[in-house]
C-alpha cells in the first residue's frame, strides 16, 4: 500500500479481526475491550467541510454545526463519515483518494484499527460531482417498472462502492398525502403498494452492489399538516399502519434493507426520534429488523431545540438511544460528551450504549471493516500512482455511457402522456415555437437532491460535471429539419410578463407551440420544489398559468409540457391543450426522452404515480380516500382530479377481454386467481400497464373506495395478444380493525382490472369465506402476475 494511505500494522490477529469467528463473537470481544468513550465514538458521524455560516446552510444548521477537531476525536475512533462526496465539488478519483487517506488516518489512530462507515446521498443518483443524474423517485413511480428501478439502483450502488462509500441515504418511502409538501419529488407516489414495490426494488438493487440502503423517513413525515415541512402529523393508528408503514415493511422483509432513518415529525405529540414503540417495539421486536437506525440530520438535537421534550443534549441523547436510534448524524452533538457524562452519572444505562454499539459494529463487520486485510483504497485506485494526484483526474468515470443509457430508459418509461387530441406524435413540423421558462433551461430536469442543484449551486462557476442538454437541444436533434424558435415568456416564479408579447408572436408564426412549464428545484425556499419548498396551493408557480392561458387563446395548437416536482392544476389547459405531457424531473437524459415522446420515437408508457388536481386548492386529496373523501352533494368542494392516479395514454390501443376468476370463493387464509387477455389492436408496438384494484363494499372499519394491489407492464407488437394470470392472496384484503389488530374479514370483494384508478376495464366479484382471521407481519404482501407467451390473432 502507498505510504500516503498506510494503516498502522498490529501484531497478530485480535478476536474482533478473526474472520473465522462469528460476527457476534467478534463484536462481543470488541465491546468488552472498549472504554465508554470508545464506545460512544462509534455512535456518531463527522461532517468534514460542512459549513455553519451563510445562507447556503439548512435552517437550524447554524445551531447544530460546531468546529470539529479531528485530532482530538480520532484517538477514540469514529462511527461515520458524512457525505465525503456530497459536500463540495471534487473529481471522483481525487475524492476517492482523499477519502482513503482519511480512512487510513481514522483506522491508524484508534486502538482497534476501525475505519469509519462512509455514507452519502443517492436519491436520484449518487450525489457526487460528475455522477449520473437519474430521474427523481416520482419518475420511478411513473414507470410502474420495478425491474428498471432495480437495475438503476444497482448501477448507482456500484458507482458509490467504487469510490469507497458504504451506505446510501435512500430510498424515500414516504407516501404522498398532500402534494403541497415540497418533498413530493423525492417520493414514489401516493399509493403504498406502488411505493412499497418500487422502493423495494431500489433497495434490492442498492444492496446487491454492497451498499447499505437506508429507508426514510420512518414514519409520518409526508403526512404533516397542510403539507408544511416538519409540521406535526395528524395521524390515526389505521392510516399509519395501512398506508404509511406498508412500504417500510415491504422493503425490510423483501428488500433486505440494512438501515432505517427516523422522520423529523411528531405524531400525536411523540417525535419519531424518541418513539420507542415505533423504533424498537414495531421495527425490531415485531418486524425483526436487525440493522441500524440512523438519525435524520440533527434529529436527536431537535428533541431539545424543536420538539421541547428534552431538557438538555444529554437528555436528548438518552431519549433517542432508549427509543432505538443507534447513530447520530451528521455530526456529533449529543452522542459524544453529553452521552458519556450521562452514562457516567447514571442517567443513561451503559447497556443502551452497548445495544446500539452492537448493531453498529455488526454492520461494520459484515462490510469487512473489521477484517485484518481491510484496505482504504477502493478498487479503482489500486495500482495507481497516488503520489501524483493531478494525474488521477478523470481516472474514475461516474457517468459512463451505460449509465446514461439506463438513465434514458428510466426517463422514457416515466414520461406520462396525459391528453392528446391527435396532435402527437408531431411527425415533421416545419416551425416549432418553444415557449416557457423551462424551454431552454439545462437544470430543469434535475431534482433538489441532484448534485448540481443540491451542492453545485453553492459553487457558482463550477461546471455541472455532466452533460445536461436542454429541451431545445434535444428537439433540434429530434427534428433536424424544423425551425425552432424560443421565447421564455415568463420565469418560473418571478411573475414577469415582459416576454409575453414575444411568446405570442413566436406562437402565431409556428405550426405548433410547445409550452414548457413547471418547477425549479432547490432547498429551503431557493426553488419551487424540493425540501423546505412547500406551497399554499397547487397553482402553477408565478405567472405560468397566465402565459399558458394567453397562448391557448391563439389558433396555434398548444402542447403543454411539464418538467416539475409535483402535480399542478392546469386550469383551461386540461380541456384546451392539444396534448399534455407530464414529466417529473427526468434527469440528465430527460429532455431526449421527452423529445422522443413528442416525435413518436418513444411510445409513452408512463402512468401517474400521483393524481393531477383539477383545481389548485383541493388538497389534501388522494385517490385512496374513503367514500366521504370523494365528491358529493354535502360539499361545494370537488376533489375529483383532472387526471387520476395510474392514468397515462399511449400511441396505440389495447383491448382487455375474457376475465375469468379461477374460483368464486376462497378462504380468508387462501388466495384467488384471475386470468384475462390483453391485445394490441393499434398500428404500433407499445406497453400497456395493467393495474389491479381491490374494492371492499362492506367492512367493519371505513375503507378507501379502492386501493392498488397489483400491476404489470405488458409489451406487445401490433396484433399481438397475451394472456395474463394474477394470483391475489386474501392477505391483501387485510386492514387494521376495530381492536387495532390486522384483520381479514369474510365477505364479498370486487377486483377491478383497470387502466387507472378511474378507468376500470374488467371487474370480478369474489367472496372470502370462513372465520375472521388476524394475519401478522409474516402475511403475504403482493399479488403475483404471470404472462403467457405472446400469440397472434
Amino acid at each position: 500500500m502507498n505510504a500516503n494511505v498506510a494503516v498502522d500494522d498490529t501484531a497478530g490477529v485480535s478476536r474482533w479481526n478473526d474472520t473465522t469467528a462469528s460476527v457476534t463473537a467478534r463484536v462481543d470481544a470488541l465491546i468488552k475491550a472498549m472504554t465508554l468513550q470508545e464506545k460512544t465514538a462509534q455512535l456518531y458521524g463527522v461532517w468534514v467541510g460542512a459549513s455553519d455560516q451563510g445562507g447556503e446552510v439548512a435552517p437550524h444548521q447554524h445551531d447544530m454545526e460546531e468546529a470539529v477537531d479531528l485530532d482530538a476525536l480520532l484517538p477514540t475512533g469514529l462511527g461515520q463519515l458524512t457525505r465525503p462526496f456530497g459536500t463540495v465539488p471534487v473529481d471522483p478519483a481525487l475524492g476517492a483518494l482523499s477519502l482513503a487517506r482519511t480512512q487510513a488516518r481514522i483506522a491508524g489512530t484508534n486502538r482497534f484499527g476501525i475505519p469509519a462507515l462512509a455514507h452519502d446521498e443517492c436519491l436520484s443518483g449518487f450525489a457526487a460531482w460528475g455522477a449520473t443524474a437519474y430521474p427523481v423517485p416520482l419518475s420511478w413511480g411513473a414507470t410502474f417498472d420495478p425491474d428498471v428501478v432495480r437495475r438503476m439502483a444497482a448501477a448507482i450502488g456500484r458507482d458509490m462502492r467504487s469510490v469507497g462509500i458504504h451506505q446510501g441515504l435512500a430510498p424515500v418511502l414516504d407516501v404522498v398525502r398532500d402534494a403541497r409538501w415540497g418533498r413530493v419529488e423525492e417520493t414514489i407516489g401516493e399509493d403504498p403498494y406502488l411505493v412499497g414495490t418500487i422502493g423495494t426494488a431500489y433497495v434490492q438493487g442498492l444492496e446487491s452492489a454492497g451498499i447499505v440502503a437506508t429507508l426514510k423517513h420512518f414514519v409520518g413525515y409526508s403526512a404533516s399538516r397542510a403539507g408544511r415541512n416538519l409540521a406535526p402529523a395528524s395521524l390515526g393508528p389505521r392510516e399509519r399502519a395501512d398506508v404509511l408503514l406498508l412500504p417500510f415493511e415491504m422493503a425490510i422483509r423483501e428488500g433486505g434493507a440494512r438501515s432505517v432513518m427516523n422522520a423529523y415529525t411528531d405524531t400525536d405529540g411523540v417525535p419519531s426520534a424518541a418513539d420507542e414503540d415505533l423504533l424498537t417495539g414495531l421495527l425490531r421486536d415485531t418486524w425483526g429488523f436487525d440493522g441500524t437506525v440512523v438519525a435524520d440530520y440533527f434529529a436527536i438535537a431537535f428533541l431539545k431545540s424543536l420538539h421541547g421534550v428534552a431538557a438538555d443534549w444529554a437528555d436528548a441523547a438518552g431519549l433517542a438511544l432508549r427509543a432505538g436510534v443507534d447513530v447520530e448524524l451528521p455530526n456529533v452533538k449529543t452522542y459524544g460528551a453529553p452521552l458519556a457524562e450521562a452514562v457516567a452519572d447514571g442517567r443513561v444505562p451503559e447497556a443502551l450504549v452497548d445495544r446500539a454499539l452492537r448493531r453498529v459494529l455488526a454492520q461494520k463487520a459484515r462490510l469487512g471493516l473489521l477484517d485484518p486485510d481491510w484496505t482504504p483504497l477502493p478498487t479503482a485506485l489500486q495500482g495507481a500512482d497516488l503520489d501524483a494526484p493531478d494525474a488521477l483526474r478523470g481516472l474514475i468515470d461516474l457517468d459512463r455511457p451505460e449509465n446514461r443509457a439506463l438513465a434514458r430508459t428510466v426517463a422514457e418509461e416515466a414520461v406520462v402522456l396525459l391528453s392528446n387530441d391527435g396532435t402527437l406524435p408531431l411527425g415533421s413540423p416545419h416551425r416549432i415555437a418553444l415557449i416557457g421558462p423551462n424551454a431552454d433551461e439545462a437544470v430543469a430536469v434535475l431534482g433538489c437532491y441532484s448534485f448540481p442543484q443540491h451542492i453545485g449551486v453553492r459553487h457558482p462557476g463550477t461546471p455541472h460535471g455532466i452533460k445536461l442538454p436542454t429541451l431545445r437541444d434535444a428537439l433540434a436533434a429530434e427534428f433536424p429539419d424544423a425551425e425552432i424558435t424560443v421565447a421564455r415568456g415568463t420565469g418560473i416564479d418571478d411573475g414577469d410578463l415582459t416576454g409575453l408579447h414575444d411568446a405570442v408572436r413566436v406562437a402565431r408564426a409556428a405550426d405548433v407551440a410547445l409550452v414548457v412549464l413547471g418547477d425549479h428545484a432547490g432547498l429551503f425556499g431557493r426553488g419551487t420544489s424540493g425540501e423546505g419548498c412547500d406551497v399554499e396551493t397547487l397553482a402553477l408557480p408565478g405567472a405560468q398559468q397566465h402565459l399558458l392561458d394567453t397562448l391557448l387563446d391563439l389558433d396555434t395548437p398548444v402542447v403543454t409540457v411539464l418538467l416539475a416536482g409535483r402535480p399542478y392544476a392546469l386550469g383551461r389547459a386540461v380541456e384546451e391543450s392539444a396534448a399534455i405531457v407530464q414529466s417529473f424531473f427526468p434527469g440528465e437524459e430527460g429532455t431526449h426522452a421527452i423529445a422522443g415522446v413528442l416525435s413518436g420515437r418513444v411510445n409513452p408508457s408512463g402512468r401517474l404515480p400521483v393524481s393531477v388536481p383539477r383545481g389548485p386548492g383541493s388538497q389534501p386529496a388522494t385517490y385512496l380516500g374513503a367514500r366521504l373523501a370523494h365528491a358529493g352533494a354535502v360539499s361545494t368542494v370537488d376533489p375529483t382530479p383532472a387526471f387520476a392516479f395510474g392514468h397515462g395514454l399511449s400511441y396505440t390501443r389495447f383491448d382487455w377481454t375474457d376475465l375469468t376468476p379461477s374460483v368464486q370463493e376462497a378462504p380468508t387464509d387462501g388466495e384467488f386467481t384471475l386470468s384475462f387477455t390483453v391485445r394490441n389492436t393499434g398500428a404500433r408496438s407499445g406497453t400497456e400497464v395493467v393495474q389491479l384494484y381491490l374494492h371492499d363494499p362492506v367492512a367493519s372499519v371505513v375503507q378507501p373506495v379502492q386501493r392498488l394491489v397489483g400491476y404489470a407492464r405488458v409489451a406487445l407488437e401490433p396484433g399481438e395478444t397475451r394472456r395474463l394470470r394474477v394470483t391475489v392472496p386474501a392477505d391483501l384484503a387485510s386492514f387494521t380493525g376495530l381492536d387495532g389488530r390486522r384483520v381479514v374479514e369474510p365477505g364479498e370483494l370486487d377486483i377491478r382490472v383497470a387502466a387507472s384508478s378511474a378507468e376500470p376495464r374488467l371487474t370480478a366479484r369474489v367472496t372470502l369465506t370462513g372465520a375472521v382471521r388476524h394475519p401478522d407481519h409474516t402475511r403475504r404482501l403482493r399479488s403475483v402476475f404471470e404472462q403467457e407467451p405472446v400469440s397472434r390473432a
